[in-house]
């Protein structure tokens, strides 16, 4: 059973920072490129970012750029997510995902498996 568990999510003040992991199991990890979402409330999912099959290439969203890093864990089967310099606009589910596809991966149809997602609330 393919299997995407997030965790690390919380409340966080302004400015403050938080680490998101992402836990994989089920499927041969390192087939896949992983990216991150989230979705606030009354809002589309959208991409934060995405890191290649081998964790040699990484797009990261330009809302994000330069706050937030994604990285990666083959021999762990584990995704990442470091969230510094979090603003209120950063409050959101963040779902990890796992696809398969080619491409830019920043779009949700790309990817293939999901995570139930981890809460993220920033505070002013």
């Amino acid at each position: 059973e393919v299997q995407l568990v997030e965790s690390g999510g919380g409340l966080v003040q302004a400015g403050g920072s938080l680490r998101l992991s992402c836990t994989a199991s089920g499927f041969t990890f390192s087939n896949y490129a992983m990216g991150w979402f989230r979705q606030a409330p009354g809002k589309e999912r959208e991409f934060v970012a995405r890191i290649s099959r081998m964790g040699g290439s990484a797009d990261h969203a330009d809302s994000v750029k330069g706050r937030f890093t994604i990285s990666r864990d083959n021999a762990k089967n584990t995704l990442s997510l470091q969230m510094n310099s979090l603003k209120p606009e950063d409050t959101a589910v963040y779902y990890c995902a796992a696809s398969r596809s080619i491409g830019l991966l920043s779009t949700p149809g790309q990817y293939q498996y999901w995570g139930q997602g981890t809460q993220v609330t920033v505070s002013s």
